[in-house]
């Protein structure tokens, strides 16, 4: 049997990860998400790593959402442990130090939609839609869903959508803050594309950047600047802003070859 969680690396540092089940619109199982973690433990211990991109099998979805047919028999405790499985590999994945980009095409719901907002950069093709439909199911979202969403929309959008489980197509995703960019053509090409320009960068300046605006995205602004001040004299110890510095000034300008020190 195919793996359900892919895993490549390419040239330059990136890590392409997909989910791997096509035939049941790559729903999540404990399977999946205990592969997912594993994924992200290598990621994490890679100090080549630059960007991740992460995507589903096939066109029709990202990820449509736990397997339902699977939690059928969970009783309390064992959804439970579900939920606590499935926040623990989305936390890890978006507490890695390189930025990670989901590549949406399809169907973004419940675990899925999860799962997008666990990313830094979520770009979405035309056929994408999201939604937390759990109320549906009896349910409330268990993966995060009720605390990224109103991070990302606000509270009073967080609220309907959690409240009615309505579906959302990409353009309103992107009015809304779920979605970072609206892609045209294909979206994994694009998600590569961005990662690749990310990979560019200087390596230690991005793993500073994400961390600045995570960390302090919720605090106060005092403590926030404070943080930034620190983060930002840090890079003046790194021999990658010498580069930086040097490519920019030298005539004719050239690229900087970051080395991640």
């Amino acid at each position: 049997m195919d793996p359900v969680v892919l895993h490549e690396v390419r040239a330059g540092g990136i890590h392409v990860v997909t989910i791997n089940r096509p035939k049941a619109a790559n729903a999540l199982t404990i399977e999946v998400l205990e592969a997912l973690g594993a994924v992200i433990v290598a990621i994490s211990a890679d100090v080549g790593a630059r960007a991740v991109v992460l995507t589903g099998s096939g066109e029709k979805a990202f990820v449509a959402g736990a397997d339902i047919g699977e939690m059928r028999a969970y009783g309390v405790i064992e959804a439970e442990a579900f939920s606590r499985l499935g926040q623990s590999a989305f936390d890890r994945l978006a507490a890695l130090a390189v930025p990670v980009i989901a590549a949406v095409s399809g169907f973004a719901l419940g675990g899925g939609c999860e799962l997008a907002m666990a990313c830094d950069i979520v770009l979405a093709g035309p056929t994408a839609k999201f939604g937390q439909p759990e109320v549906a199911l009896g349910l409330i979202p268990g993966f995060g869903g009720t605390q990224r969403l109103v991070r990302r929309a606000g509270l009073a959008r967080a609220l309907e959508l959690c409240l009615t489980g309505r579906m959302i197509d990409v353009d309103e995703a992107l009015a809304a803050g779920i979605v970072s960019r609206k892609v045209d053509g294909p979206v994994l090409d694009a998600a590569i594309a961005v990662a690749t320009d990310i990979a560019s960068k200087g390596p230690v300046a991005v793993r500073l950047c994400k961390r600045a605006l995570h960390e302090n995205a919720d605090g106060a602004l005092n403590a926030g600047l404070a943080a930034e001040r620190s983060l930002f004299a840090t890079c003046f110890a790194t021999a990658d802003h010498r580069e930086g510095i040097d490519a920019f000034l030298e005539k004719p300008r050239r690229a900087a070859r970051f080395t991640g020190s």
